[in-house]
């Protein structure tokens, strides 16, 4: 090859026109900015390399980083990123007044305006369309929906400004020194449309901190967005577009062991998508300097119910619990909104039963049994009045949990169903958990097996109401698992059919239930390769995640929340 024609091959290849430019820089609903991306690879590496240049100097990194943040927010969701800077404006100066503020009244005030601003905002892109569908429903009434778009990311950063204000009204830190540093926090584009939520008191700090970046904490960094890319690119992503979603959108045009296989998968794929985009953000904010906390421990290997929601989404259910199940009460006290929120959400539950009953007693029977169940974790409790509070208090909590993810009552059935669980397991940890044989006994092992096992299927069930369009298709794929049966020829015939999709599936099974030393190991591993070796794996990442993706960079499911 000569030069004029190698001269020619590079201007084809990357040759760019005046409009594929504007495209770059210009929000497109229909490819929002991805981290699994090919654009947002090309963006980043530009945006690090200055990064990496200018990092002596503390006050452009930190004004780079908060306009590259609310280009990226922009680029994920449109015009939104305005609402972004007020909402940000606003708590600034909110908890500037209660900080400044002795007068207990005056901090109260400013607390309460912010609190009921930012659940304002929240409430109305969020909740509008399903008050007046609710309404109309129960009380048939005719007001149309209103056209509302969600700002992606809206649930997580009001909540992560509401920690904010609410920890500088405890006194537990100080503001922000500058507006800046503040939008800095708010803004910090690798966590900011899908978390981790991130506190204050542990981000602020490292903005004043020297940028320092060891060998070891690169190597980590790329080791999680590897993995990340591949648990959500590959196998999360392959199994939604080729298994998942065609199950879950048509169930009886499937097999009972399909309708299975499909909870099973859905169950992998929520796991894979969301923990891989918590593994790519804390990736990715580590390569800059900044911790963030750990979102997922392996939350399907719990032995219970209890130590699930100390794995899953760690970032939101300690929130809940710092923010929500304290404020109600926690198990100390009884409050109006602790009792108030469970007994409207089974009064409502028995007043649809009633209603169906003339159709079907079904529902009517299943909403008496879990009011009984509910009473009863209570009753033969040793301490009566304390777990009264306590599982009225954790009910509220998964209840407001469970809508925090989604104007459905899908989603706050998902939460009730946590919520009766973890009350269950608190009364069985007080009657039963004293009576533990030796850890390392093959007996207990077992049962530590069977447990896992228990615990994983009660979690995968509930993911049907989390994933169902509606309740029809929720009933539906409960039926059609009810009729399983075994069949030899026709469980081959699908395994082979689904070849591909059942290999990812046990891939991403087996990867998830290795033991921790296992992972540390490999992460052992990784860190003493070469550079270059290192390099060529990351390349080798981008390589099986572009080859497998059939349908471009498919969005993450938490950005819909």
């Amino acid at each position: 090859m000569n030069t004029s024609s190698l001269a020619q091959w590079f201007i084809n290849q990357f040759a760019f026109s005046a409009e594929q430019v504007k495209q770059w820089f210009t929000y497109n609903p229909e490819h929002p900015l991805l981290f699994n991306s090919s654009l947002f690879l090309g963006l980043f590496l530009v945006f690090y390399l200055v990064y990496i240049l200018t990092k002596k100097h503390t006050h452009f990194r930190t004004v780079y980083v908060t306009l590259f943040s609310l280009f990226f927010y922009y680029k994920a969701g449109g015009n939104y990123f305005v609402l972004l800077i007020l909402s940000s404006l606003m708590d600034y100066y909110f908890a500037g007044q209660i900080h400044r503020s002795e007068n207990p009244t005056t901090r109260k005030t400013f607390l309460a305006i912010s609190m009921v601003t930012n659940l304002g905002l929240l409430g109305y892109f969020k909740y509008t369309n399903f008050l007046i569908d609710s309404f109309n429903t129960l009380l048939q009434g005719h007001f149309a929906l209103q056209d509302i778009v969600l700002p992606i990311g809206i649930s997580f950063y009001t909540f992560q400004t509401m920690s904010y204000t609410i920890d500088v009204y405890r006194r537990e830190i100080v503001p922000a020194k500058s507006f800046l540093d503040f939008a800095f926090f708010v803004c910090f584009f690798p966590q900011l449309v899908a978390g981790p939520i991130v506190r204050a008191k542990d981000f602020i700090p490292q903005i004043y901190q020297k940028l320092s970046l060891t060998k070891e904490e690169t190597s980590l960094a790329l080791f999680l967005i590897i993995g990340g890319l591949l648990k959500k690119a590959v196998i999360s992503d392959y199994i939604s577009l080729n298994f998942v979603d065609r199950v879950f959108d048509a169930p009886n045009s499937y097999s009972a062991f399909e309708n299975l296989l499909a909870v099973y998968g859905y169950s992998l794929q929520i796991y894979c998508d969301f923990s891989g985009y918590s593994d790519m953000a804390i990736g990715l904010a580590l390569l800059m300097g900044f911790t963030l906390p750990i979102n997922f421990r392996t939350p399907y290997q719990s032995v219970n119910i209890t130590e699930f929601w100390h794995r899953w989404h760690i970032s939101l259910s300690t929130w809940l619990k710092d923010y929500l199940y304290i404020s109600v009460g926690g198990n100390r006290q009884g409050t109006f909104w602790g009792y108030f929120f469970p007994i409207v959400f089974f009064g409502a539950t028995v007043w649809w039963g009633v209603i169906m009953y003339a159709t079907t007693p079904i529902p009517l029977y299943i909403v008496l049994g879990a009011v009984v169940v509910f009473v009863l974790s209570i009753l033969v409790s040793k301490n009566r009045k304390k777990a009264l509070r306590s599982s009225f208090n954790q009910m509220t909590t998964m209840l407001l949990g469970g809508l925090w993810h989604g104007a459905n009552l899908r989603f706050i059935v998902w939460g009730a169903l946590h919520g009766m669980a973890l009350a269950l397991h608190k009364t069985y940890l007080e009657l039963l958990g004293g009576k533990n044989t030796d850890s390392k006994s093959v007996g207990k092992r077992l049962m530590n097996v069977v447990f896992v096992l228990l615990t994983f299927h009660f979690v995968a069930f509930c993911w049907i109401f989390f994933r169902a369009k509606d309740f029809d298709i929720t009933l539906t794929i409960i039926h059609n698992i009810q009729q399983l049966s075994f069949n030899a020829a026709q469980w081959g015939a699908i395994v082979e059919g689904y070849r591909n999709v059942l290999l990812l599936m046990l891939i991403g099974f087996v990867w998830h239930f290795m033991p921790q030393r296992f992972n540390e190991q490999l992460k052992l591993f990784f860190g003493r390769m070469p550079i270059l070796l290192k390099a060529t794996v990351l390349a080798l990442t981008f390589w099986v995640v572009y080859a497998t993706a059939s349908s471009g960079a498919q969005p993450f499911i938490y950005f819909q929340f």
